[in-house]
């Protein structure tokens, strides 16, 4: 079982979210199983540092003065421009009973029809919704693109390595990968003057010459 921990504090009341996010400390909340709403601040560097590790798909121990909740960072706020993380979510799981995630799709080997015919490897789900007790839960979730030789070539659902104890909630016939073609770039050409026009231009500018020449005669 993955799990990353992570300490937390109980967030002090006369203190504002801004002020804290001035001490690189990040305002949070705690919800979820059995366990009332509760005001938490974290380190950013280390919330930051668990983000990483565990995603949204990946068991986080909060050790909030010695107690130790398991939880899944429920949801996540950045700041637009500096993309610090602003608030979190956490939300505590009971082990025994199941909960729903979204799972990022990792995509193992070679594509023949990548790497030999020059295709485009195109990613239909980047994430995938599962079903599982909270010790199951996997960190992300494995399908082979080797099997991908010609253009049109698909994996579906059905192709995931699903892991022992673990649900997936989509269609089993739903793409997650394909290979397409590359776009051909066609050459622009100039396009040829219709038959005649050629012609007609030149008489215009004869007449036109025409023209200016008798004027000059006239004056």
């Amino acid at each position: 079982m993955n799990i990353v921990p992570l300490a937390a504090q109980a967030r002090s009341k006369d203190r504002t979210s801004r002020a804290l996010r001035r001490a690189e400390t990040v305002p949070c909340v705690l919800y979820g199983n059995d366990v009332e709403n509760t005001q938490l601040q974290c380190d950013h560097k280390e919330l930051l540092k668990t983000y990483a590790q565990a995603g949204e798909s990946t068991l986080v121990e909060l050790d909030i003065a010695g107690k130790k909740v398991p939880v899944l960072i429920h949801a996540i706020d950045f700041a637009p421009v500096s993309d610090r993380i602003t608030h979190v979510d956490f939300y505590a799981v009971n082990m025994k009973k199941e909960v729903e995630a979204h799972v990022p799709m990792h995509f193992d080997g070679e594509s023949p029809a990548v790497k030999e015919l020059g295709g485009v490897l195109v990613h239909s789900l980047d994430h995938i919704w599962v079903r599982c007790l909270p010790a199951n839960l996997p960190h992300e979730l494995h399908a082979d693109i080797s099997s991908l030789k010609e253009f049109g070539d698909q994996l579906t659902i059905a192709d995931i390595k699903v892991p022992a104890g673990v649900t997936i909630n989509e269609e089993s016939d739903q793409v997650i990968a394909s290979v397409q073609e590359p776009r051909r770039i066609e050459e622009e050409t100039p396009a040829e003057p219709a038959e005649g026009a050629e012609g007609a231009a030149a008489g215009a500018t004869a007449e036109g010459g025409a023209a200016e020449g008798g004027d000059e005669k006239k004056e």
